[in-house]
């Protein structure tokens, strides 16, 4: 059954039909002088808010008509019903330019944001659905509605030493962002090749982004600062979980109907702060990873996100008790929870990769 949303989303549509027809009878009943010409006349512009330009020139049309049956029932002589319809005629042309325009201005932006959400996609792919023998699922929601993406990045390859994925978080947030997140995803695609560690590969990303940064310093496209990141390494045989966390929310292994955080030991600084570790070099810590097991990589849009009372999404909650197994509905879940947690409301990005170990 619709609810109160279903009935006046069809306003717009019986509008124009009823303006119409309150104009005839406005015209036939109404008292003299009074006449339902400017109901008439507003008909093919109401028309052009919800139905085609075809369909708004045809209410054009018929208001005309009817603008001339009313006054050829009324009496009135013809220099008056050509007034009238003439008066109709001018109003609903008017209607008419402005549909055409609005149209044409409609079809320009959805070019531009096809255009544009190309270009940020191109900046941050889709990973592959099935690698090696993982399923993979990503889920991204920008704050900043229109664009396809934000601050968030992740990534996800192949290479000699294993799947290597990543997710991290650039400081800000929407398009400012996105300079520094095609530095990273693209430094982390060239260094996942050749790094034979974890460390190793955080270490080159650091580099790059600071480099970035210096080079871009006295420029106005300066990259934002600090990126946040969570590394992850999973051997050709998918038994393993090798996590390497750069100040990063920590991932949620899904094993057996649980959801453990795999918090790190030793906290870490993100990349490219310009500051020493206080832990000395950061610690890759390994996890077994079973056969239906599921790792579920996120962002703080997701670990911060706030309800109406001020209250963080709980993740372990969110995941836990759904008895879902595969990785698009395991990202399809988690992104509706935080959804209907914030009451819809976009507060920051929000990324999730999915990563589900097959049999």
């Amino acid at each position: 059954m619709g609810g109160p949303a279903d009935g006046l989303g069809r306003v717009p549509y019986v509008a124009p039909p009823l303006l119409l027809l309150g104009g005839v009878a406005a015209n036939v009943f109404g008292p003299k002088p009074y006449y339902g010409l400017p109901l008439l006349a507003c008909t093919s512009m109401v028309a052009g808010m919800s139905y085609s330009f075809r369909s708004s020139a045809l209410f054009a049309f018929a208001a005309c008509l009817a603008a001339a049956g009313a006054a050829g029932y009324a009496g009135r002589d013809q220099p008056e019903l050509l007034t009238d319809v003439a008066a109709v005629l001018v109003v609903s042309l008017v209607g008419l330019w402005i549909k055409w325009l609005v149209d044409r201005q409609g079809r320009n932006l959805a070019v531009a944001l096809n255009v544009a959400e190309a270009a940020q996609r191109a900046v941050l792919p889709a990973p592959p659905t099935d690698v090696g023998p993982l399923t993979v699922a990503d889920r991204y929601v920008a704050a900043q509605i229109g664009a396809a993406i934000g601050g968030d990045l992740y990534a996800l390859q192949e290479t000699p030493f294993g799947i290597r994925a990543m997710i991290g978080d650039v400081r800000g947030k929407g398009l400012p962002a996105v300079s520094a997140v095609s530095v990273a995803v693209g430094a982390f695609r060239e260094a996942a090749e050749h790094a034979p560690t974890l460390h190793d590969l955080a270490d080159r990303l650091d580099r790059a982004l600071d480099r970035e940064g210096e080079r871009r310093r006295d420029t106005d496209d300066d990259i934002e600062g600090f990126v946040t990141a969570l590394l992850v390494q999973i051997p050709p045989s998918g038994d393993t979980i090798t996590v390497l966390n750069r100040g990063h929310p920590p991932p949620y292994l899904l094993h057996g109907g649980g959801v453990t955080c795999l918090e790190p030991t030793h906290p870490e600084l993100p990349l490219s702060t310009g500051l020493v570790s206080p832990n000395g070099a950061p610690v890759e810590e390994t996890f077994p990873f079973a056969p239906d097991d599921s790792l579920v990589l996120v962002t703080d849009g997701v670990t911060e996100a706030r309800n109406a009372e001020g209250e963080f999404f709980d993740v372990q909650r969110g995941l836990g008790g759904t008895g879902l197994r595969r990785a698009d509905e395991l990202a399809d879940a988690l992104v509706k929870a935080v959804t209907e947690w914030t009451g819809g409301q976009r507060q920051d990005d929000m990324a999730v990769l999915v990563l589900t170990r097959g049999m």
